[in-house]
């Protein structure tokens, strides 16, 4: 699913993007947004996709984060500021 709101505080937007799948398993949770890291076989993934998403959601000043349960599903939330409410 995906959903986006504003924040309580008015100045930024939250965007939800979710999915009710396998998960991340705990022990890869730290690296997922590592350039490179992956956990597909050799020629199937760059291990780039998440990297690019964090370094471009930090040039718009804003985060990025993930949160999972192995076999249940994972969750990430971008919270980006709302133009023109930037503080100085």
């Amino acid at each position: 699913g995906i959903r986006s709101c504003p924040d309580p505080d008015g100045r930024h937007v939250r965007v939800e993007v979710w999915a009710n799948g396998a998960g991340i398993a705990p022990e890869h949770r730290a690296q997922i947004f590592d350039p490179f890291f992956t956990t597909k076989p050799i020629g199937e993934g760059t291990g780039l996709g998440l990297h690019i998403c964090q370094q471009i959601v930090e040039k718009c000043k804003g985060s990025i984060t993930c949160e999972s349960e192995y076999n249940q599903g994972t969750r990430f939330t971008i919270t980006l500021p709302v133009f023109g409410q930037e503080t100085p």
